[in-house]
């Protein structure tokens, strides 16, 4: 069964920068596309990033364009997630996700908060 571990939220002041990383395991990586996810108190989990299985093309919210990046490393099993320019509004727990190809298969890491402060 696929496990995605979150790691690399915490609290930083607006401006600055984190970088999250999301460790895959259980099957082949590469096979997956990746994206995150961010859930703000009070409100509805909504896309932020996401990346196909070869990590060639890559999708991101308008919200966070220009300032986030996503990334994989297929030789480490790992989605990255790095953050620049953070606003109090990218506040919010940052789940993992892995898409497979067979329909409706679907993995979610149990989430990492990122708190921005101003």
């Amino acid at each position: 069964q696929v496990q995605l571990v979150e790691s690399g939220g915490g609290l930083v002041q607006a401006g600055g920068s984190l970088r999250l990383s999301c460790a895959f395991s259980g099957r082949t990586f590469s096979s997956y596309a990746m994206g995150w996810f961010r859930q703000a108190p009070g409100k509805e989990r909504e896309f932020a990033a996401g990346i196909d299985w070869s990590g060639r093309s890559t999708y991101y919210a308008d919200s966070v364009k220009a300032r986030f990046t996503i990334s994989r490393d297929n030789a480490k099993n790992t989605v990255y997630l790095q953050m620049n320019s953070l606003k109090p509004e990218d506040t919010a727990i940052y789940y993992c996700h892995a898409g497979g190809r067979r329909f409706g298969e679907e993995y979610w890491g149990q989430g990492t908060q990122v708190t921005v402060s101003s």
